[in-house]
């Protein structure tokens, strides 16, 4: 294992562990206020210090894990659910009209980033966690659809695919059999690179005031909430900007190292 497959895959076991740990505990009730303990630098009893309204800033670190995680992988497992069949079904149908479709659309799609997409659904049914998945679903949707797209087409061409059409083998047989799982290396690295990438974009929305709603923690929440307060309560921001940047950091870290493993022509190159 390399160094920063096993740095980025120890940050990222950190923040799932704290966000799966805060289901059964966390140091602190973060729904109860205490005015008379607000904006306490880093101590024995607040490990991070508290916020303007008294709340433990580690409690709802923990909490704002588990809400940003929830978020990016239920995004992720959208684009990927529906991704990956237009994927397959526009290299199954390359040059058809189909393909042409799927990947116009893509295209579409691609022309609003993820934050536009969250306005616009945010102006009809209203800010929420549930809409900022959906934001953030919609744009992995033609992410997976590339990745498995570009990947398929190499491996159509291939003399075992032939054979197995001459046997008999409906297309969709063959995607499952044989397509789908040597494509699985790139869909696992994108699937790393997208959740961070999902984390960055719940974190912004919320931040913007369009993702998780109060009195649910987030981490972009917990940046905004502090900005008018960071010259004399610089903890407020610090400690959920790191958050972040970790978890990115070791997602990203873990999806290179991934890549190296499961990718046959650079361990070739490096053999």
């Amino acid at each position: 294992m390399s160094r920063g497959l096993a740095i980025g895959t120890f940050l990222t076991l950190v923040f799932v562990g704290l966000a799966c740990l805060s289901f059964l505990w966390i140091p602190y009730d973060i729904e109860t206020l205490e005015i008379s303990n607000k904006l306490k630098i880093p101590n024995a009893q607040n490990w991070l210090g508290t916020d303007h309204f008294g709340r433990d800033i580690f409690s709802m670190i923990m909490v704002g894990a588990r809400t940003s995680i929830a978020v990016a992988v239920v995004a992720v497992g959208i684009g990927i659910l529906v991704g990956l069949p237009l994927g397959l079904w526009a290299a199954s149908h390359h040059g058809h009209w189909v393909d042409d479709l799927i990947m116009r659309g893509n295209d579409l799609v691609f022309a609003f980033p993820s934050l536009i997409i969250a306005i616009l659904i945010t102006a009809v049914f209203g800010p929420s966690a549930f809409n900022a998945i959906i934001a953030i679903g919609i744009f992995n949707v033609p992410v997976f659809a590339r990745i498995s797209r570009g990947g398929a087409l190499s491996i159509w061409t291939l003399d075992y695919i032939l054979s197995a059409r001459v046997a008999g083998k409906r297309t969709f047989r063959i995607s499952v059999e044989h397509i789908l799982p040597n494509i699985a290396n790139l869909l696992i690295v994108q699937g790393t690179i997208q959740f961070s990438l999902g984390i960055l974009a719940e974190a912004a929305l919320s931040y913007v005031g369009l993702g998780v709603q109060p009195p649910t923690p987030s981490w972009g929440r917990m940046l905004a909430d502090s900005q008018t307060m960071i010259s004399f309560a610089p903890h407020l921001a610090l400690f959920p900007g790191f958050a972040i940047i970790l978890t990115v950091l070791g997602l990203n870290l873990m999806g290179d190292g991934l890549r190296d493993i499961l990718d046959p022509r650079i361990r070739r190159a490096r053999g």
